[in-house]
């Protein structure tokens, strides 16, 4: 039978050991046979790696996404407002956008079903998610299916909310050039022209409104004016650099050898005054009526008729004791007086003056911190007197150069609710005199107005014949005492709000240097913990603000024992130097020690402190005020200072922070 040969077992077996013998159709067939499990394994790193790769986009494109909505998020609502949705969406899109132009709706990578939900936390952040189905390339050959890949983000984007308070020099020198040397300066401040100004309603205390001041004519580019256009710098600066959502409040703060507080006190309380609560007295270097003093006698009749026995009448009009008649000042008394000579009773009048006798007198200060216009008890002529709103204070530690700023006495606590003892009264000029001696705390007197030994410290309008002596406004004029504008407290200010503060009529130069005063009060209108706290409180659903002071002065500080300051009078109430006697060194060293602690008070708590002096450096008070040295600026030209200015600004405006 023909046919193909049947193929033994044995004949099978010889074919297979030569195929394997055979090296070509071996890897031939081993190639075949693993084509498949290696295109797996290639395909799956490919599609991995684009799976990593678009996972890496999309959680770039959520932190984007979110840091935009916290960026633009504007309504303190519990939802993400739309606006914030919005920009928070945008900018997701912007960042996972298609990769190949012309592929219709397809996301990064040919993705599909791309989502992005932002939301608002409950700690006013922003929070996202978002997802994306990966289509398969290779193992798609396999049955594998796309792939979604999830993703979630936070961003915070917290803009540096910021607090300014400056803490303005307006003394007597302010009115000279920032070129003019200290000499040159000083006789200018003490003879240029005095300028009457109204004061202007506003900010200030009812009695302040309305009233005449007075300040130092300023020369032409003078430290004031350079001062006002730094000011205006600052705020442009800063506005033109800040983020958009920035909140930034402003305070103003002027000083001299006092400040004008008192409204800012009545925002808060007037139980923080003297006299606050009621009928209530406080002590003053002032004066009061002693007794009569004869000023001319005139015999009105030579023989009235009267006997010896009954030529004893005497009659004082006003019939009160110590008064006088307003508005001549003075009284009078009728009287008999016998004449022994002529045997005849004659009709006499004296006209009688005041002798006062001056000396630490209390006076019932409610209806001043009221608002009211008082009849001044320190004159005879019907004048009357009004508080314009800058205060004194009781010092609990006299003669004190060392303090410690985590326990600072009540005068120089920022954080000081006051009570009893600690609370503030009014600085009145117009109740408070000079006595002669100065040092000498024993009481003097004077028939009439004695200007040259027991002066005034207000004005006068309508004072008694003065035979000797100086005009009444002669301590005013002199700088000894000053109360200048009134603090702004912390707020929202636009530029012409600011300008206008600036630039108002009772912005002036006049008085004598106290750094302490003003850091004193700055440090308090802006502090965290004090009774204008809320002031400086976070904007809601914000992180608290950046609280800086910018402090700005022309000079040394200059204090002076026979100045009427914050402190009162030195010579006569000691609460300075405990001796009211001390040198202009000792006083200076005395008030830089307050200076400084308070200067230390405020970095203690987290407020930023920059100086900037009018002068070719800043002196060694002012670098150790400053936060840093590099804080610590100087300028000697008024081109300069708002150059200065508007760094400090450019910085502060540039704080934020982001996650």
């Amino acid at each position: 039978m023909k046919g193909a040969a049947t193929k033994t077992p044995t004949k099978q077996r010889g074919f297979l050991r030569s195929l394997a013998r055979d090296v070509r159709g071996n890897t031939l067939a081993m190639m075949a046979m693993f084509l498949i499990p290696l295109s797996g394994l290639v395909g799956s790193a490919v599609d991995m790696s684009r799976l990593y790769v678009v996972k890496a986009r999309l959680q770039q494109a959520c932190d984007a996404g979110a840091l935009a909505g916290r960026k633009f998020m504007v309504d303190p609502g519990p939802t993400l407002d739309s606006n914030a949705t919005a920009q928070a969406q945008a900018f997701f899109a912007n960042n996972f956008k298609k990769d190949v132009p012309g592929n219709g709706t397809l996301g990064f990578m040919n993705s599909s079903a791309v989502t992005f939900t932002p939301t608002r936390t409950t700690d006013s952040q922003v929070a996202g998610t978002a997802s994306a189905s990966v289509p398969m390339t290779i193992t798609k050959m396999f049955g594998t299916n796309a792939i979604t890949l999830n993703v979630s983000c936070q961003a915070r984007f917290d803009v540096a909310d910021t607090d300014i308070m400056f803490v303005l020099d307006t003394t007597g020198s302010m009115a000279c050039l920032p070129s003019d040397s200290d000499t040159t300066c000083s006789n200018y401040a003490s003879a240029a022209a005095k300028v009457a100004y109204t004061r202007p309603s506003g900010s200030g205390v009812p009695g302040y409104a309305g009233t005449t001041g007075v300040g130092t004519t300023e020369k032409s580019g003078s430290r004031i004016a350079a001062l006002r256009a730094a000011v205006l710098s600052f705020y442009d600066t800063f506005a033109a650099n800040a983020d958009p959502s920035t909140k930034v409040r402003y305070g103003f703060v002027t000083y001299t050898s006092s400040v004008n507080v008192g409204q800012a006190i009545l925002d808060k309380s007037a139980s923080y005054l003297v006299g606050g609560n009621g009928s209530e007295t406080q002590t003053y270097q002032s004066r009061s009526v002693y007794a009569d003093y004869v000023i001319s006698t005139a015999t009105n009749s030579t023989n009235n008729g009267r006997s010896s026995a009954n030529c004893n009448r005497s009659v004082r009009t006003p019939t009160t004791a110590k008064t006088y008649s307003s508005p001549s000042g003075q009284a009078t008394r009728a009287y008999d007086s016998w004449n022994s000579g002529t045997g005849r009773c004659e009709s006499k009048t004296n006209t009688l003056g005041p002798q006062w006798e001056y000396k630490p007198v209390a006076f019932d200060v409610n209806s001043l911190v009221s608002g009211n216009t008082i009849i001044d008890p320190t004159k005879v002529r019907g004048q009357t007197s009004q508080w314009i709103g800058c205060v004194e204070t009781s010092v609990d530690t006299p003669g004190a150069t060392s303090f410690s700023t985590s326990s600072l006495p009540s005068e120089l606590n920022p954080d000081l609710f006051p009570s009893g003892s600690t609370r503030w009264w009014p600085h009145m000029a117009d109740l408070t005199y000079a006595r002669n001696g100065w040092g000498n705390s024993n009481n003097d007197y004077s028939n009439g107005d004695d200007t040259a030994y027991n002066p005034n410290y207000g004005v006068d309008s309508n004072p008694s014949s003065i035979t000797s002596g100086y005009p009444t406004t002669y301590l005013r004029n002199a700088g000894a005492v000053s109360c200048g504008k009134p603090a702004k407290r912390l707020g929202v200010m636009t530029r012409a709000e600011v300008s206008a503060y600036v630039n108002a009529a009772d912005f002036v130069p006049m008085g004598g240097t106290y750094h302490d005063t003003g850091m004193i009060w700055g440090t308090r209108l802006i502090a965290p913990d004090g009774p204008w706290a809320s002031d400086t409180a976070a904007w809601p659903n914000r992180l608290t603000p950046n609280r800086v002071i910018v402090f700005l002065t022309d000079g040394d500080m200059a204090p002076s024992n026979t100045a009427y300051s914050m402190y009162g009078v030195e010579a006569f109430d000691k609460r300075v130097s405990n001796s009211g006697s001390s040198s202009s060194a000792t006083l200076k060293t005395l008030h830089n020690a307050r200076f400084l602690a308070i200067c230390s008070a405020a970095k203690a708590r987290n407020i930023d402190v920059w100086t900037v002096s009018i002068d070719t450096s800043a002196n060694t008070e002012l670098t150790s005020c400053a936060t840093t040295s590099t804080q610590a600026l100087a300028s000697a030209d008024g081109t300069g200072l708002s150059t200065a200015f508007a760094s400090i600004a450019r910085r502060l405006a540039m704080l934020r922070l982001t996650r």
